[in-house]
């Protein structure tokens, strides 16, 4: 009952941006929240199998492929920094519909906020990218290797795809992150 009370004494353009912070920022916290569930069981089971000594996977002790492994993990853990920026956007949001002016976050404020998760979103896709560049020239030199030499066997395996997927789908994360702290920087720059 006291939620209609605080929601009519807070002037609707703040109502309109509390909105767009709690819609936005779950958005984005649950569209990177699951990318990155999803990337980081491919990417272990990459990692898992391709370990395996029961699997010929030539990828193990490949440097082009260890070094994307690297970057796509450093990617994912900036799109779980990503997914907490996200929750934030959540909070402010919140502290928005406060009754008392005192108690909502300035634009001055929130502008840092949403600044520091465009910038971890845009590092972690550069990461991400510089990653799959990596695991795919690893890959792409590897079957022009095998086609010049008649082996056609193996060319690409299918534990490398899981590999490739886990870095899109991180990419993906990133650009939901990138979108989300764009469109509220100009909602409130408004």
């Amino acid at each position: 009952m006291s939620n209609k009370s605080d929601s009519s004494s807070v002037p609707a353009s703040i109502r309109q941006i509390s909105g767009n912070f709690r819609r936005a920022g779950w958005t984005s916290f649950w569209l990177q929240l699951v990318l990155g569930v999803i990337s980081i069981v491919l990417l272990l089971l990459f990692i898992v199998f391709s370990r395996s000594p029961n699997t010929n996977n030539p990828n193990s002790g490949n440097p082009g492929t260890s070094f994307g492994v690297f970057l796509a993990i450093c990617g994912i853990v900036s799109l779980g920094i990503g997914v907490y920026m996200a929750w934030r956007y959540v909070q402010i949001g919140k502290q928005l519909q406060s009754s008392n002016p005192s108690m909502r976050p300035r634009k001055a404020e929130a502008i840092p906020i949403l600044r520091m998760g465009l910038t971890v979103n845009l590092v972690g896709m550069l990461l991400t990218i510089l990653g799959a560049w990596a695991i795919v020239g690893s890959l792409a030199a590897r079957s022009i290797s095998q086609v010049q030499t008649a082996i056609y066997a193996d060319l690409i395996s299918s534990l490398d795809i899981l590999a490739v997927q886990a870095n899109i789908n991180t990419i993906a994360g990133h650009f939901a992150g990138i979108v989300v702290a764009l469109w509220l920087t100009d909602r409130i720059s408004r």
